[in-house]
């Protein structure tokens, strides 16, 4: 310990250029990339690795282990991407093994605002926004470029897809396919997010081809089997039609109504 009161573990790796603040715990088993800026009274546990140009702000905590009763003290990771920032008092905590992973990951390029959980196990995608006060339960996976409104409770197991814009204070218990906006809570299909696709170099053939797409699997009356292989017969394969049957196709828990 140093006369400013950080606590970092001699073992710990520290890249270049990296900045950790006054009463800031780092332990033993941690990497920390370079050029990152690790704030003031931020406690980082054992094995964990963070990439380079990363920002942790005050009070947050990475790394502790899972509130999971499945946990037997098992080495487990989490993993943050590059560039990524973590905000005031969020919390990332480590995998498990009975998840047979045993690995907690957030991508490159996210934003986990103030006071979020992101819980054992999860997958956080590349250039996430996990807005204050959401909650991730263990082992949810969020895919790239989505955005979880503020004050959402995200149920274990689920799976958030691509381009998803989330509403806020939302009750998220089914899975939500990719290029969706939704609204209500329970949480329920609004459209197509059509405005983050624009703004993300979408062209208007393609978001008119994922806006087919769902009408036929929310608005025509059929229900989701026959409704994805009447999109099979309609829509020639794509990249954004064969995502959208995959995702489906592969969920365990059932995407929303």
């Amino acid at each position: 310990m140093n006369e400013n009161m950080t606590c970092v573990h001699p073992g710990a790796k520290l890249g270049r250029n990296v900045v950790v603040s006054p009463f800031t715990t780092i332990a033993e088993h941690v990497e920390v990339g370079d050029d990152c800026w690790i704030g003031p009274n931020v406690t980082i546990f054992d094995y964990v690795r963070i990439g380079c140009g990363c920002r942790v702000f005050p009070g947050a905590v990475i790394g502790a282990i899972p509130q999971d009763m499945k946990f037997q003290g098992e080495e487990s990771w989490v993993e943050i991407g590059d560039r990524t920032t973590i905000r005031e008092f969020a919390t990332v905590n480590r995998g498990t093994a009975a998840s047979g992973k045993c690995l907690t990951r957030v991508g490159n390029d996210c934003l986990i605002m103030a006071y979020v959980h992101v819980a054992h196990d999860c997958r956080i995608g590349d250039n996430c926004i996990l807005t204050s006060f959401s909650g991730l339960a263990g082992e949810v996976e969020v895919d790239d470029w989505a955005i979880v409104g503020g004050g959402t409770m995200v149920h274990q197991f689920t799976h958030i897809g691509e381009h998803v814009m989330l509403a806020g204070a939302a009750g998220v218990s089914k899975d939500i396919p990719p290029y969706v906006l939704t609204a209500r809570n329970p949480v329920r299909y609004a459209g197509v997010n059509i405005v983050g696709l624009r703004r993300r170099g979408f062209s208007d053939a393609v978001i008119s081809e994922i806006e087919g797409i769902y009408r036929l699997i929310y608005s025509s009356g059929l229900n989701v089997s026959d409704a994805c292989r009447e999109v099979d017969r309609q829509y020639a394969p794509s990249e954004y039609r064969d995502k959208i049957l995959s995702f489906i196709g592969q969920s365990s828990r059932g995407i929303i109504r």
